[in-house]
């Protein structure tokens, strides 16, 4: 099993950053995707970013130009950079990865990070 372990949440002003990190362990053989996820309260759960092990990235349109994903594959960490943040960023910020176990690939969740943008 594979465990991430999110940090970095909180409360920030409108305007101001923060960065999360997400830490993979366990039976790791790669790691094909590193994502970050959110779901805002009575709201579905979207994609933030994601980023391949090569490095290619993906954002959401809300998120563009102001979040940044970045990975270590070394490390098997992945960082999200949130600059400009605004109350519509508030949410459960969750990390995902995409492994390869056994011969398949297997997806697996971290437990969330809350981050809230309020004055």
């Amino acid at each position: 099993q594979v465990q991430l372990m999110e940090s970095g949440g909180g409360l920030v002003q409108p305007g101001g950053s923060l960065r999360l990190s997400c830490a993979a362990s366990g039976r790791i053989f790669s790691i094909d995707v590193m994502a970050w996820y959110r779901q805002a309260p009575g709201k579905e759960r979207e994609l933030v970013a994601k980023i391949s092990s090569g490095g290619s990235s993906n954002y959401g349109d809300s998120v563009k130009g102001r979040f940044t994903i970045s990975r270590d594959n070394a490390k098997n960490t992945v960082w999200l950079q949130m600059n400009t943040l605004k109350p519509e960023d508030t949410a459960v910020y969750y990390c995902y990865v995409l492994h390869q176990l056994s011969g398949r690939l297997v997806d697996a969740w971290g437990q969330g990070t809350q981050v809230t943008v309020s004055s």
